[in-house]
């Protein structure tokens, strides 16, 4: 039986029912009709049902009753201003007066419950035994606001009000019914702390392991799964590899480089090809009402980010979005003191929340942003890092882009810009290779309908559809690779849009060393975890997604391993041309054409990609750096096999890369921000004169 299912009550009432409770616990009626209507309790253990969050209601017409408790504490013209944001919106009058700072949430719901006859509890208490819903569905209360819980064996329901659900309170309860006992109104942080602390268990296990609970062969987690048997096969064509070199080695040799020939071959193809794949014209699409936008979540993970905070909450402040309907969620770590106060020193409204990720499972991006997902309470969700500066149109154009493709768009991408490009050669180099991968190469790819491997920031997901394919693998160190490759095999698309936000690249070789290699180590595992079975993959994500897989995320790494082969070959063979020698190995042998096709291509399809996204940019005046990309070569192998040593030794160690080191931003903020943020600090007074 699911919960919310109904069995027969002494009187013959129906009512509700949970697996495993006892009979002298059941409620003697069941909730009332428009609970059950406005939040419906999840009868899945995947989702719940679309009606079921109070964030997600339809526009309410109707007057802003939700005021009336207030009409003789505040002044008429501050509560006919909510009203007509209300109204432009699309939210409750409530919600605008707590995100202006006019009232606080406690003190308004104290206000409300004295008005409606219910209970208001602002220390909310309960055990965990107490809890309606199973371990498996304590995921649900804290995206609604809504938490079903027994007391004195009376099914009660706990509500955070949220969008229009103080309005619909308060018309249901003017229109008389007996239901006032049934519910206590709570405070959205004091509701968030209790699931925390009572539930703070379930809620961690799912955010470490939630993937790999759902599905076991699609997370890098460790003995999940038994060996695959493309593993056995490898090792088996490793070994028969090892006996023909013996026996057979000019065969084995010429076999084994032409392989890897044509395999660098179809990675500088699909780069060329995706360079030059038409972009559609999406034209200039028209400016959504704020009425029409939905609530929107912005998730950032935070480590060690002490001196970032300030500038990244002024960048996202300065989004050019409704306040009132947007949710900002920052996960913190526990030992992550100076993070910490330096976020309470900011005294942050009440749209921010701040998040502690549990100390279970690896310490990862990826599972603080699991930790984060339950609370999200927007369709649309968006990851940022802590260096981000994203334009200020980027939500609104993320929901242009979602509306204007399909529904089996999951997520849109951003492109990813470095903005500290003169501070050395490195972070040139940087900018050069995301100018080619954001600007031109990724977008070339989703127009050829190929799974993109994601950036890991500016990321905007469907929130459900992020939910249905179970967040982010705990395990994987390139979170963003792994996720692009699971949407592809659940059947869902990714597209870029055209929006940028500015990064920070590292300036110091061993900061840019450790984060290529924790980038390489996640490649190798999304590579292992999604080749456990290649048939499978094949079914589930289609050729393209397979050609993604093993082209894409395959050929960075492979390339990456054999590169110093290459090097130490060519220098060879021009040593022995330059002494008169005999010239050996693969360059000399009847497959050299092949093998210097390869090698030129890769050089061609590098420089091209990135003259052309250098040109979108107009950063041309940097393109001398690419003169430098064998020796970038050379610094991508080293990165790639110090990952392969990490793989096996410490294969989820998240190395940290510091932020604030570059000379541009700690400057100051840029000049386009600190406008659009003195633009958006209009006074009270302005809403007031309307």
């Amino acid at each position: 039986m699911a919960v919310g299912d109904h069995v027969q009550g002494p009187a013959g009432a129906p009512v509700f029912a949970k697996r495993g409770v006892r009979s002298d616990r059941v409620p003697p009626r069941p909730l009332p009709h428009f609970l059950a209507e406005m939040y419906g309790l999840p009868s899945s253990d995947i989702d719940p049902p679309a009606s079921s969050s109070n964030d997600t209601q339809p526009y309410d017409e109707g007057p802003a009753s939700e005021l009336d408790c207030l009409r003789q504490v505040l002044a008429a013209p501050l509560l006919i201003a909510a009203e007509a944001r209300s109204r432009e919106v699309g939210i409750g009058a409530d919600r605008i007066l707590i995100q202006w700072g006019v009232i606080d949430e406690a003190a308004y719901l104290r206000r409300l419950s004295f008005q409606l006859g219910v209970s208001f509890e602002p220390r909310f208490n309960t055990s965990h035994a107490d809890f309606f819903l199973p371990d498996t569905q304590l995921r649900f209360p804290a995206q609604q606001g809504l938490l079903p819980f027994w007391r004195n064996g009376r099914l009660m329901l706990a509500v955070a009000p949220r969008g229009f659900a103080a309005r619909q309170l308060c018309r249901r309860f003017n229109e008389g019914g007996d239901f006032a006992d049934r519910i206590c109104l709570v405070p959205t942080a004091q509701f968030n702390e209790l699931l925390i602390a009572r539930a703070g268990g379930p809620l961690a296990h799912a955010a470490a392991n939630g993937l790999g609970d759902r599905f076991p062969t699609m997370t890098a987690a460790p003995a999940r799964v038994a060996r695959p048997r493309w593993q056995t096969c490898a090792l088996s064509i490793a070994g028969l590899f090892a006996i023909l070199t013996v026996l057979l080695p000019g065969l084995t040799f010429n076999a084994s480089s032409g392989l890897l020939a044509a395999w660098f071959l179809a990675f500088a193809s699909l780069r060329i090809a995706g360079a030059l794949a038409p972009r559609p014209n999406v034209g200039n699409p028209r400016r959504i009402p704020d009425r029409e936008l939905p609530l929107y979540t912005v998730i950032i993970a935070l480590y060690r980010e002490a001196t970032s905070v300030a500038p990244l909450l002024h960048a996202i402040k300065a989004l050019d979005y409704p306040p009132e309907k947007l949710q900002i969620i920052l996960a913190v770590e526990p030992d992550d003191l100076e993070t910490r106060a330096a976020i309470a020193r900011l005294r942050l409204k009440s749209q921010v929340q701040v998040l502690i990720a549990p100390n279970v499972g690896p310490r990862t991006k990826p599972k603080a942003l699991n930790w984060a997902l339950p609370f999200a309470r927007g369709s649309l969700v968006a990851i940022y890092d802590a260096e981000d500066r994203p334009e200020p149109n980027q939500l609104r154009a993320a929901v242009a882009a979602f509306r204007h493709h399909g529904d089996d768009i999951a997520c849109v991408q951003a492109s990813l810009r470095i903005d500290n490009i003169s501070d050395s050669w490195l972070s040139r180099m940087f900018a050069t290779e995301y100018a080619g991968q954001f600007d031109v190469f990724l977008p070339g790819l989703a127009t050829m309908r190929i799974p993109l491997p994601l950036g890991g920031s500016s990321n905007h997901f469907r929130t459900d559809l992020l939910r249905q394919v179970g967040g982010w693998d705990a395990y994987n160190v390139t979170e963003d690779a792994d996720l692009g490759v699971r949407l592809a095999r659940f059947g869902y698309r990714t597209m870029t849009f055209d929006s940028t936000t500015g990064e920070e690249a590292p300036i110091r070789f061993i900061g840019w060393m450790k984060q290529r290699s924790r980038w390489m180590k996640g490649w190798m595992q999304t590579w292992s975890v999604h080749m456990r079975s290649p048939r499978r993959l094949w079914r589930e994500a289609g050729p393209r997604g397979f050609l993604s897989l093993n082209v894409l995320v395959g050929g960075n790494v492979l390339t990456a391993l054999t590169c110093p082969i290459l090097f130490i070959e060519l220098a060879a063979h021009l040593a022995s041309s330059a002494l008169g020698n005999a010239s050996t190995g693969f360059l000399a042998g009847p497959l050299a054409p092949l093998h210097v096709a390869a090698i030129l291509s890769g050089y061609v399809s590098t420089v091209t990609v990135g003259l052309m996204g250098l040109a979108r940019r107009r950063q041309l005046r940097s393109s001398w750096v690419l003169l430098l990309t064998p020796i970038y070569w050379l610094c991508l192998s080293i990165a790639a096999w110090r990952a392969l040593v990490q793989l096996y030794t410490e294969p989820y160690r998240w190395e940290k890369t510091e932020h604030g080191l570059t000379r541009e931003r700690q400057a100051s903020t840029p000049p386009p921000i600190v406008s659009t943020i003195r633009a958006r600090q209009q006074p009270l007074q302005r809403r007031l004169q309307r």
